[in-house]
Parts: C-alpha cells; sequence; structure tokens
C-alpha cells in the first residue's frame, strides 16, 4: 500500500510540477516579452506567483498534508529559497557567459529549479 500512495503522490507531483511550471513560464514571457519587464523582475515574480500555486497543490492535493499550515509552509519557502537561489545563478551564468537567448535561459533555469525542489521537498517538506 505504501508503494501505491508513492506513485500517486509522485504522479500529483509530478502534474503540479507541470502546471507549475507552466504557469511561471507563462509569467515570466508575459512580464518579460510584453511588458518589458528586467529579466531578473520578471523571473522574481514568476517564481512568487509559482510558490504560491506550488504549495497550496502540494499541501492539500499531493500530499494530502492535514498538518497546520505554520508546520510546512516554513520548511516549503526554506526550500523554495535554496532552489530559488540556485536557479538564479543559473540564469546569471546563462545571461553573462553564454550567448543563449534569455527566455530559454529562463526555461534552462526552471529545469534546474525543479529538479532541486522536487526532491528537496519529497525528502524533507513533505516526508511523512
Amino acid at each position: 500500500m505504501k508503494n501505491k500512495t508513492a506513485i500517486i503522490q509522485l504522479l500529483k507531483f509530478g502534474i503540479v510540477g507541470v502546471s507549475n511550471t507552466l504557469l511561471t513560464a507563462i509569467t515570466i514571457w508575459l512580464l518579460l516579452k510584453q511588458l518589458h519587464f528586467s529579466d531578473y523582475l520578471a523571473n522574481v515574480i514568476g517564481y512568487i506567483v509559482g510558490l504560491i500555486n506550488s504549495f497550496v497543490w502540494n499541501r492539500k492535493w499531493t500530499f494530502e498534508s492535514k498538518t497546520k499550515v505554520s508546520d510546512t509552509i516554513y520548511k516549503f519557502i526554506g526550500i523554495f529559497g535554496i532552489c530559488y537561489l540556485v536557479q538564479l545563478g543559473n540564469l546569471y551564468l546563462l545571461l553573462h557567459f553564454t550567448n543563449i537567448d534569455s527566455y530559454l535561459s529562463q526555461l534552462l533555469s526552471i529545469g534546474v529549479y525543479t529538479i532541486l525542489n522536487f526532491g528537496m521537498n519529497k525528502y524533507y517538506t513533505f516526508k511523512n
């Protein structure tokens, strides 16, 4: 039964992750390409939108957490902070040391963030 639950959680986390990545990417694109925000401001706002979306859906749907919000939100925000700084560093490197388009650099950085965030949330934030 534990394996079945873990597989279902993994699938749900994947669905939330994909929808969250799309939401973050679309937000960044709109801010960057349509509203002409700076790369970094678009990135920060996009990730804040994603952070809120991710916490709500993973807490309620993926892991069906019954604990108080305060018991998980600080861990979740801490993990977000670590993952965000890693992806922001990656974005900086791509923007300043490659000729990769700024939006493609954003997408590549999202990939770095997503992989790191999944592992840390699975094994720390929402660990049973």
